[in-house]
């Protein structure tokens, strides 16, 4: 992909915030939370790289969060990510984190930039657990997965991850991954790589629910699905058949017996 010329990304964006989470949900030791809502992925690590329109870097942001929803790191997050329970208890907590984050991305009209959407989403919701000003997060997201997948020559809907992406545009591997910092790296280098000004960033509604719609019921048509086999057959059909037939057809819409 060609990379837009300077001019190009100073007349649309501000700047670039290319961020990472790591998350942490231990329901063994689950506290301090509001009996009936759903106890949320605490984020642990937040990792990014704050990118001029130039992709010029103007900083970086690395800070560990101290969990105040769960006792203990769950052992699985820990092999995954190499953070401790221990690792944690000096950090400081979400609220004093965020704040430091908000400074450093310098106001809302940043693009956020991220590995798929569910990072975004952690963080929105991690704030409002924490009774804090959502507003001061930038609302315009670049969600970087799918125009990978293009890059790459896959469908969008094929879900490519940041480990196999780095390693498909050579980029150099130099740091272990499910690091939010390190991660954060690489996906700075992957939209320096793929960047071009087709890539929109998407406003991001956090209290957006979306409308499910449900497929209408429908019913067998039994009179023409009878007369359908019995055309076939170029006779009458007895109760006997009739039933079978209703039955089988049933059975067949629920897809149990293909192989």
């Amino acid at each position: 992909m060609v990379m837009a010329g300077k001019s190009d990304k100073k007349a649309i964006f501000m700047n670039f915030i290319v961020f990472d989470l790591e998350f942490n949900q231990d329901f063994s030791s689950l506290q301090n939370f509001p009996a009936g809502e759903k106890p949320p992925f605490e984020i642990i690590q937040i990792g990014a790289v704050k990118l001029d329109p130039d992709f010029h870097t103007l900083g970086t942001f690395d800070r560990y969060v101290k969990p105040t929803f769960y006792d203990k790191i769950d052992p699985f997050i820990t092999q995954l990510t190499g953070i401790s329970t221990e690792q944690l208890l000096k950090e400081e907590t979400f609220p004093e984190v965020f704040e430091a984050f908000i400074e450093f991305i310098g106001g809302n009209d940043a693009v956020f930039c991220t590995w798929s959407m569910a990072d975004i989403g952690g963080l929105f919701k991690n704030a409002r657990h924490h009774q804090l000003d959502e507003t001061l997060l930038p609302s315009l997201v670049i969600d970087l997965q799918p125009y990978v997948s293009a890059y790459l020559g896959l469908p969008r809907k094929n879900v490519v991850g940041l480990e196999n992406a780095a390693a498909a545009m050579n980029i150099p591997i130099v740091h272990t991954f499910h690091n939010a910092f390190h991660d954060a790296g690489y996906t700075t280098e992957i939209l320096k790589r793929i960047y071009h000004p087709s890539i929109q960033p998407i406003k991001y509604d956090p209290h957006y629910i979306p409308v499910r719609w449900r497929e209408q019921k429908k019913e067998i048509d039994t009179e023409k699905l009878i007369q359908q086999f019995e055309k076939m057959y170029a006779r009458s059909l007895n109760e006997e058949e009739i039933s079978m037939i209703l039955l089988a057809y049933k059975m067949g819409r629920t897809h149990q017996f293909l192989k």
